[in-house]
């Protein structure tokens, strides 16, 4: 275990801060009343600025390093280190834990700055962050996030992840903010408001740095919000550009002002044609369209525009006029010259709520190919009469998916995308729903499986893992997951290797290594906390090992997971 340091200030008034349910969500209580930033040996993080470059060589063709939330731009979640093979990977131990002495949402994905030695950047909630010697696990600086009281938060105190460009990390805060900090110190550099928390905005995703522009988005569809991709200057956090995601011309009457179709995960980004591919969540209120007629663009589905001002270029909608909650909130995986149908083509791939994953033209977001169902499908599209709220469908997937936010992966190797997915049913009912600024604005709700009448045809399984040819939309493998126990759901993401490995963890702790080309499981890890994270790797050549970090504990459905403070590091030499 990494050492632990007696004495921190920025944890101390983290582990003071209580995330309580009110009426409408959450808050937090115990706030502190400034951000406090705690430095120990920062003179061991190398002064070497993370340039654009860097960034486009992040992962795939730098494996030293893992830069930003999904692994690279495109968000494929691969790394071309290959110490680490189907051979090897029973050999795979423990490095060390490094306890972040904050038990709290634990979402987010560690970032590895390359170096001697190389520093990882993590995040977890509410607003903690942390550098770290990613060779001993040593804390170099720690840092909390002072947020305002009477937040609200729909679903839990979550944070992912960190962007990194020259001497500067970027977080989103849960008041619908952006702070940079410097990396070297750990100190503030400025602060941005992005939205107003207390009508409901938050931010919980890794925002991601392209030419001069921070990108961020939105949260808080929940409570009728309008959501948003914005671009800021990364040295001075003004905003360059915003676009709205419910524009007025597109929507009927004035339902566009409460629409929500936020933007609350991290964009893709296509370096070369300066393509931003962002996902959208879904319209609101969320379970009563008879208030928003027609068909609620650009919600839910992939939202194309440029990185240079913000223009939409076009968009695809995976469930139009919405009803059953069914964001499109998973990441996008940009994936350039494909062979498809005797074609080289540029595609965006985006595994949906619906259980279905598409595979798009990224030129013009043209369906190319919709794959075989990832989980069953059950009374899929099935109304709820607007009578009472006695009347009530249960439906598979479920509100949480198919795909809900869990980032899948894709491995140039093998060709294929693999998914964490659900197959829980849900009962969802409708209730008229006024909106009222900072309340809640569902029209309607969810029974939450097991307290729900199982749908005829049901297999049992909560979850599967599944991998899929995006050429084809072919089901290669997949994996079905016990419901004996509601823990049994996946709440994190994957990631692949270049010598055909699939990572992932489950909520009941352990970190699993799949052959990736027929789901042979490999080697497991119990790690003894809920995994509600998403992977990285990279590898050290001055220790001459790949590693793979997990962050373990906490978070959840709704709030649901078990807290836990760990971060985990697995390291093989290549000798």
């Amino acid at each position: 275990m990494a050492s632990i340091h007696q004495h921190d200030a920025a944890v101390e008034a983290a582990q003071k801060i209580e995330m309580v349910e009110v009426e409408d969500g959450y808050t937090l209580t115990n706030v502190p009343e400034q951000s406090i930033t705690q430095q120990f040996d920062i003179e061991q993080i190398p002064q070497q600025d993370v340039t654009q470059q860097m960034r486009e060589e992040s992962a795939v063709e730098d494996p030293t390093s893992w830069l930003m939330y999904g692994g690279n731009y495109q968000q494929q979640r691969h790394t071309s280190a290959d110490v680490i093979t189907k051979d090897n990977v029973g050999d795979l131990e423990l490095e060390y834990l490094v306890q972040t002495g904050v038990a709290s949402s634990m979402e987010g994905v560690p970032i590895v700055v390359p170096g001697d030695p190389p520093v990882m950047y993590q995040t977890n909630g509410p607003n903690h962050a942390k550098a770290i010697n990613a060779r001993t696990g040593e804390t170099l600086w720690s840092y909390t996030y002072a947020n305002p009281q009477g937040l609200l938060l729909c679903c839990d105190a979550n944070n992912r992840g960190f962007a990194v460009h020259g001497d500067k990390v970027y977080m989103t805060t849960l008041d619908s903010g952006i702070v940079a900090l410097n990396r070297y110190t750990g100190e503030e550099e400025w602060y941005t408001s992005t939205g107003d928390h207390e009508i409901g905005y938050s931010a919980t995703w890794a925002p991601n740095v392209h030419d001069g522009k921070v990108i961020t988005g939105s949260a808080g569809g929940e409570y009728g919000v309008s959501g948003f991709v914005a671009a800021l200057d990364p040295e001075s956090g003004e905003e360059i550009w915003r676009t709205n995601t419910t524009p007025a011309e597109e929507w009927a009457g004035d339902s566009h002002e409460h629409g929500a179709g936020t933007v609350w995960m991290t964009p893709t980004i296509d370096p070369e044609s300066g393509m931003i591919h962002a996902p959208v969540g879904n319209p609101g209120p969320d379970f009563d369209g008879t208030v928003r007629p027609g068909p609620n663009r650009y919600t839910i589905g992939t939202l194309t525009l440029s990185a240079d001002d913000g223009s939409i270029q076009w968009h695809y909608g995976e469930s139009p006029h919405d009803v059953w909650d069914y964001d499109s909130s998973a990441p996008k995986i940009r994936v350039n010259d494909m062979e498809m149908d005797g074609e080289t083509r540029d595609v965006v791939i985006s595994p949906g709520k619906t259980a279905w994953v598409y595979t798009m033209d990224a030129n013009n977001g043209r369906l190319l190919e919709r794959s075989q169902e990832t989980t069953q499908h059950i009374n899929m599209w099935k109304m709820v009469p607007h009578v009472d709220e006695d009347r009530r469908v249960a439906f598979v997937p479920g509100a949480q998916g198919g795909n809900d936010w869990q980032p899948p992966s894709y491995n140039p190797e093998t060709g294929l995308v693999y998914l964490n997915q659900h197959n829980a049913p849900h009962e969802i009912f409708w209730e008229e729903a006024q909106y009222e600024a900072g309340q809640t604005y569902w029209g309607g709700g969810l029974n939450d499986w097991p307290d729900v009448t199982n749908p005829e045809g049901w297999n049992g399984n909560i979850s599967a893992i599944v991998a899929v040819d995006p050429v084809t939309g072919e089901r290669v493998w997949r994996e079905w997951i016990s419901g004996e126990e509601t823990s049994d759901y996946l709440w994190g993401g994957s990631i692949t290797t270049a010598t055909g490995l699939t990572f992932l963890g489950t909520q009941k702790g352990n970190i699993v290594a799949y052959d990736g080309e027929n789901g042979d499981r490999l080697w497991q890890f119990q790690l003894g906390a809920p995994i509600c994270s998403s992977l990285s790797s990279w590898y050290d050549p001055g220790e001459g090992k790949q590693y793979v970090a997990v962050q373990v504990g906490g978070s959840g459905w709704l709030h649901g997971g078990r807290r836990g403070s760990t971060v985990a590091v697995f390291g093989l030499s290549e000798n």
